[in-house]
């Protein structure tokens, strides 16, 4: 009886996951002329297969087993499940000689009733071996999955993000180690930091310092203010440096509730 209310949660889920997954991925090719909904990497790794099915299939089949091992190991889905997997494989179905993008990964309703297929099948497929698999090698998986997941978010995710930086220019490079390097400090990982600096740097070099890379330079320079401030940075810096905590600033945080006391 378990298994069958696993089941139709699943199809439920992964119906609306595929859905957004998949019709949001084709609608990124469209910007700026309407909205999507993805991140930067699926864009350019669908890009990267350029509508060959087995590119495109061959990709999410890597992204799978990972997703699959951590689903049956600590129970939870990767974001590669909505990122990678289910984008890559809702162009697959489409994608055949002769088509052109245009008629299959950039077109929103196929993509969406693909991704909603797609959606269905793994999450299904997810929730289900992970319910079947007993608690016992479930708790060997997480001793061996989370050291691993914590090495791949730190640090070699940075890492990969950083050497992309440093070759896409040297503007690009010196604000994406700078931005990096605050973002490590204040929120413990460097890619938002050094993601925000390739766009910085990336649109400095192509339009200069207009009116858009200006608003967004003082905007992540806001950004970096408010997380330190809410995450009790200053606070920490200033005693580590051994300077002492100014009232106001201690009581400006007490206000707020933001970090330290």
């Amino acid at each position: 009886m378990s298994f069958i209310i696993i089941l139709i949660k699943s199809i439920i889920i992964g119906g609306f996951v595929g859905f957004g997954a998949g019709v949001g991925a084709a609608r990124m090719f469209h910007a700026p002329t309407v909205q999507g909904m993805g991140s930067f990497r699926t864009l350019g790794e669908l890009n990267a297969c350029a509508g060959d099915a087995a590119s495109h299939f061959s990709f999410g089949l890597g992204f799978f087993f990972n997703a699959w091992a951590s689903a049956v190991g600590a129970g939870t889905f990767t974001q590669d499940v909505s990122h990678r997997i289910i984008p890559n494989w809702s162009a697959t179905v489409w994608s055949r000689k002769g088509k052109s993008v245009e008629e299959t990964l950039h077109n929103p309703k196929k993509m969406a009733i693909s991704g909603t297929v797609i959606g269905i099948i793994i999450v299904s497929f997810l929730n289900l071996t992970s319910a079947a698999i007993p608690d016992s090698l479930q708790a060997i998986a997480v001793k061996v999955l989370v050291p691993a997941a914590n090495l791949l978010i730190n640090p070699v995710m940075p890492v990969i993000f950083w050497l992309a930086a440093l070759d896409a220019g040297k503007r690009t490079g010196v604000y994406g180690t700078v931005f990096g390097g605050l973002a490590h400090l204040i929120m413990g990982n460097a890619v938002p930091g050094i993601v925000l600096g390739i766009l910085i740097g990336k649109g400095v070099d192509e339009n200069g310092w207009s009116k858009l890379t200006l608003t967004l330079f003082i905007s992540v320079i806001i950004l970096f203010v408010l997380s330190g401030f809410f995450r009790g940075f200053d606070l920490t810096l200033l005693q580590q440096f051994r300077l002492g905590t100014p009232q106001w600033l201690q009581l400006l945080h007490n206000l707020f509730g933001a970090g330290g006391k």
